[in-house]
């Protein structure tokens, strides 16, 4: 893992030591200014921070300063080959392109993108995606290899570098898993550049998830990316949870983490039912919180000792700890007692004096 140099797409930082941040990209015609703005708001209400839209023409340049006005977080601009609508986007207040530099035609193209990103201050991605590498690459490594994906980055790279610009973000994504993380690794060694990592065409939800859980999951276990994106066939707002989801179980992401037993013939009362209110009822947690849902002693008492709050439970009734020390027993549904005590938790932990030099 190599310490990266960190861009800025409006207020985000990307790479140094800052905080994974989660992208999307919207899937409405991004003509239609009101259902664009209405799905980037959906977004960013589930807790995305750089949304993407597509500019595929002139009319959709047109929607990008409209769209930039009503975005409650920075949006980035998906351009392939016209270097004018790149500009347009750039002008227009877009935060951040994603372009393929070698797509551009002429080198004087990509100089006056990178010109005109660099007078405003926006970040380019660069996008390598396995299934659309060069042909000379791909015969020269035999396939897409992770090999042909690095060296396609590498032009590209080179591309706005012999035009004097730096303030780059990569991907390399592939759908096939091991393809993709192998180029994600080798590019970690290579370059300094801040990686955004994502499983290409995952496919749906479920599978999907599955999928983007494993192999970003791999990367970030390296410590490897510094954006990421789900990518889902169908809404993108489930791909936010999903990041979200991941980020969380590496530790990465404030919020619930929520720790359940997988229930035995030892179970006593309905600890999935208990489990998923409570999983809903903290969903919209912003801070870090360890609840244990437990089904029986086995395992309960010491699931207990790690969480923040815990139910440990039995025939009929079950006992409530909190920082590891037993706080009560609850006769009946624990829920509602459950929810009370993370939220007492968390009214102390906020109230908590801090420590100053």
């Amino acid at each position: 893992m190599r310490v990266k140099r960190s861009v800025f797409a409006g207020g985000v930082e990307i790479g140094g030591n800052a905080p994974i941040s989660i992208q999307s990209m919207t899937n409405t015609l991004t003509t239609d200014v009101a259902a664009t703005s209405a799905q980037i708001k959906e977004l960013a209400d589930a807790g995305c921070n750089l949304v993407r839209i597509s500019v595929y023409d002139a009319d959709c340049a047109c929607a990008v300063p409209p769209l930039v006005a009503a975005s409650p977080v920075p949006l980035v601009a998906d351009i392939h080959f016209d270097h004018t609508l790149a500009i347009a986007a750039i002008e227009a207040g877009i935060a951040k392109l994603r372009i393929n530099p070698g797509n551009m035609g002429k080198q004087e193209h990509v100089r006056r993108v990178a010109d005109c990103a660099k007078a405003h201050h926006v970040p380019i991605r660069i996008g390598v995606n396995a299934g659309s590498l060069p042909r000379h690459l791909v015969d020269k490594h035999g396939g897409a290899t992770p090999e042909a994906m690095v060296e396609a980055a590498r032009e590209h790279i080179a591309l706005l570098e012999q035009a004097g610009f730096q303030d780059i973000v990569l991907s390399l994504k592939a759908s096939d898993l091991a393809l993709c993380v192998n180029a994600y690794r080798l590019a970690d060694q290579l370059f300094d550049y801040p990686l955004h990592v994502g499983i290409t065409e995952a496919g749906l939800p479920g599978t999907g998830t599955i999928k983007s859980a494993i192999g970003i999951g791999a990367l970030l276990l390296d410590g490897i990316g510094n954006t990421i994106r789900v990518s889902l066939t169908g809404s993108p707002v489930p791909e936010v949870a999903a990041a979200k989801d991941i980020l969380k179980a590496l530790n990465l992401h404030a919020g619930l983490q929520l720790v359940s037993c997988p229930t035995c013939g030892r179970s006593r009362y309905d600890v999935a039912h208990v489990a998923r209110q409570v999983e809903k009822r903290l969903a919209h947690l912003r801070v870090p919180v360890r609840v244990a849902v437990m089904g029986c002693v086995v395992n309960g008492p010491g699931e207990a000792r790690d969480a923040d709050v815990a139910y440990c439970g039995g025939d009929g009734a079950g006992a409530i700890y909190m920082r590891g020390q037993f706080v009560c027993r609850v006769e009946g549904d624990p829920t509602d007692a459950l929810i009370d005590h993370v939220n007492q938790f968390l009214e102390e932990r906020a109230n908590q004096p801090t420590e100053t030099s």
